[in-house]
């Protein structure tokens, strides 16, 4: 049975919902996972996305800022919230969704973008953004062993390897591809035992971006993308991938986010 989980930073959902609706009826994920969702709990468009048949809503929203949900097509249980860095964002939720007769665990997450200065001792940004991933690495409840079948998705805001960058020498003291940033980042994954699936099924000689940027006047021009979304599944379900997709063209809808949606199908 195929089952998909589609991650996408959407820089506000409810401006953007109609963009969400248009994804969810062309894709049908079984689950999607939002970052940068930038509403309260109760604010959140829970009505439209039930209504598209996403029943099942997990919800770690904010004021303004931040903000991660999960919407699924299937039950959720076991919701978890962590807070990374103890500062109180909402850039954490999980939790498990029934995929036919066994579980799969999804954690979707929203890494800090950084700021501007690659420096920690001159950027509190940066500073947060390199122990938000220290932490990642450390918190060992998060990382699957032996049989867990978990999937890690989310705009991880680093672009790790030098085809994930439009250039890599221009770019190696540009926050989210310094080589501190995709030390760290590539030490959680190690750590955690968890597979890239976008160079899983894409050589890293292939450029491959999920990101562009809202200051160029027209994003295609140049191709000066970065890939900061992820996914990653754990060992149990590396065989299991199918498919992976980055649905390129939504950097072209009306009013767009910055980012584009990545899904992954799974076997299960």
């Amino acid at each position: 049975m195929p089952f998909s989980v589609a991650t996408w930073n959407i820089n506000s959902v409810r401006l953007r919902i109609d963009s969400v609706a248009k994804f969810i009826k062309a894709m049908r994920p079984d689950v999607l996972c939002l970052q940068e969702t930038k509403c309260r709990d109760g604010e959140f468009p829970s009505g439209d996305l039930r209504s598209a048949g996403y029943e099942h809503i997990a919800i770690h929203g904010q004021k303004g800022y931040h903000g991660v949900a999960i919407a699924s097509r299937h039950p959720l249980s076991r919701i978890d919230r962590h807070d990374f860095c103890a500062k109180g964002d909402a850039r954490h939720i999980a939790a498990t969704v029934a995929a036919g007769d066994r579980e799969i665990t999804v954690h979707n997450f929203y890494v800090p973008a950084g700021g501007d200065i690659p420096d920690p001792a001159l950027n509190p940004k940066f500073e947060h953004k390199l122990q938000f991933l220290d932490e990642m690495k450390a918190c060992e409840p998060l990382h699957p062993r032996g049989d867990d079948r978990h999937v890690l998705v989310g705009d991880l805001n680093v672009a790790p390897h030098e085809n994930d960058v439009w250039s890599h020498k221009q770019l190696l003291k540009v926050v989210s591809h310094t080589p501190i940033e995709t030390e760290k980042l590539l030490a959680a994954q190690a750590h955690g035992e968890w597979f890239d699936v976008a160079r899983e099924k894409i050589p890293l000689s292939e450029k491959v971006y999920t990101w562009w940027s809202y200051r160029a006047a027209d994003w295609t021009v140049g191709d000066r993308g970065r890939r900061l979304d992820h996914i990653w599944v754990s060992r149990a379900l590396k065989d299991s991938v199918q498919d992976f997709r980055i649905t390129r063209d939504a950097r072209s809808w009306e009013r767009p986010s910055d980012h584009v949606p990545v899904t992954v199908v799974l076997e299960v």
